[in-house]
């Protein structure tokens, strides 16, 4: 990556109680990403990749077109957020992943979701 293509991706998890059942294994989790263009041109999201694993060691992948139904184009200094949850069967895991990312250059690079941990707030892990 060139010091043109960089976006900064931030997270922030919640878990979402009213939304979960415990009782039939499913803790939703909510989170909000803020991707933030500090490059010197405009880019646009093409795709994400989601890795989701849960207490139990059971991975499942995400791979789509886009964020919540769109392809944002960031310009440089400026940032989109969006938010979305994940469903995992047990009350804590990790979620990680990555975006391809399209410069106005023509360069295409990948922005870095940093690994983030969630968790049910009253449960030890």
């Amino acid at each position: 990556m060139t010091q043109d293509n960089q976006v900064n991706v931030a997270v922030e998890s919640n878990y979402v109680e009213a939304q979960s059942q415990p009782d039939m294994e499913r803790f939703v989790f909510s989170y909000t990403i803020t991707l933030t263009n500090q490059g010197n041109f405009p880019a646009r999201l093409l795709s994400r990749h989601w890795v989701i694993t849960d207490a139990n060691e059971q991975v499942r992948e995400v791979k789509d077109i886009g964020v919540v139904g769109k392809n944002p184009r960031i310009n440089p200094g400026k940032s989109f957020t969006y938010s979305s949850h994940a469903v995992l069967e047990t009350p804590h895991g990790m979620l990680q992943g990555s975006y391809e990312m399209l410069s106005d250059n023509g360069d295409s690079f990948v922005a870095t979701i940093p690994d983030f941990n969630v968790s049910v707030p009253s449960h030890l892990h």
